[in-house]
């Protein structure tokens, strides 16, 4: 229902945005993500009417938007920060755009009911923004986007201000609530695992421009280019001759992006399967036992360790490799 077509937005001699072109359908979650400054945000002000196009259209079921308002898209916009009323509770925030929509009190109570259970807020309805933690607080702000039913929401680094932890809870319930509304969004975030959680697609931006762009399965298991591959959370690219080493063959593409949790480290064991390394250095986490291996032929490469075991540096161990956590590179 959403197409942008060609689309590039110009701030003086620099092209913020550069021959975008996307499709959204009905129903779906489209996540645009890239590093800060490449033009992610800058393309959903010129879908939502607030950056002026240089070149192309954005277009809703085929209608071009170029002579329509801000206001009169139907689309809704959620930001980082909420952007909540604080003097007002948070049932009138969520019905805000109802009441200015003419809807009746008994319609609007019920609305915002409805849309609180939703979100997981029921019976918050008399409370104020700052009586809210920071994830209850963008709660209200989607269940207050919702409200006006909009053909399509925008949603710019919505959990971007939380910690990782609720960030990380926020982005499934997220899922779910768009899901159960059936709304259309476009997500742009530079948080590949917020955009993996909630989103049916991913558009990769880099440099104003969309380099790679497919469902979320499709670009994690095959990143377009290296340096797709490092910003998607891979943790090395080997070069061809290194990949042949640890793989036992010839991949077939010029490189191999491998992430830690593809090379599970062990103790040393004689004959048994696996590949022989050293370790360089050790570095505990909260869920693993994150290794820096020297495999012969490989070089350095990263690498987890096998539960209960503690090995030192200079350690030799044995590894065994998880195929499907590696990503043929064929550019």
């Amino acid at each position: 229902m959403l197409g942008i077509e060609g689309v590039s937005v110009a701030f003086g001699a620099t092209r913020a945005v550069d021959d975008v072109s996307l499709d959204l359908a009905d129903g779906d979650v489209l996540a645009v993500v890239g590093p800060s400054g490449c033009g992610k945000s800058t393309l959903l002000r010129a879908v939502a009417g607030l950056e002026p196009l240089s070149a192309g259209a954005v277009r809703w079921d085929g209608a071009d938007l170029a002579g329509t308002p801000t206001h009169r898209r139907g689309f809704a916009l959620m930001f980082q920060d909420g952007q909540l009323f604080d003097h007002l509770t948070v049932g009138r925030n969520v019905g805000y755009a109802l009441r200015l929509a003419g809807a009746g009190r008994a319609a609007t109570r019920s609305r915002v009911a409805e849309l609180l259970d939703l979100v997981g807020l029921g019976g918050y309805a008399g409370r104020l923004p700052r009586t809210l933690s920071g994830g209850e607080r963008q709660r209200v702000a989607l269940a207050r986007s919702l409200a006006a039913e909009p053909r399509l929401l925008l949603l710019d680094e919505p959990l971007s201000a939380l910690d990782a932890a609720l960030r990380t809870r926020l982005a499934g319930d997220l899922r779910r609530i768009l899901r159960d509304s059936g709304t259309t969004a476009l997500l742009v975030t530079h948080d590949q695992e917020e955009a993996f959680a909630v989103a049916d697609r991913l558009a990769v931006m880099r440099a104003g421009r969309v380099v790679q762009e497919g469902t979320t399965t499709e670009v994690w298991a095959a990143p377009v280019d290296a340096e797709t591959a490092l910003f998607l959370g891979y943790d090395v690219v080997l070069e061809r001759a290194a990949a042949t080493a640890l793989l036992g063959a010839a991949p077939d593409g010029a490189r191999v992006a491998v992430r830690r949790s593809a090379l599970v480290a062990g103790p040393a064991a004689a004959g048994g399967a696996g590949r022989d390394a050293r370790v360089l250095a050790v570095t505990p986490a909260p869920d693993e036992l994150r290794l820096l291996l020297d495999i012969d032929g490989v070089g350095e490469v990263p690498a987890i360790g096998a539960g209960g075991w503690l090995p030192g540096p200079g350690d030799r161990a044995t590894v065994r490799i998880d195929r499907s956590r590696v990503a043929v590179l064929r550019d």
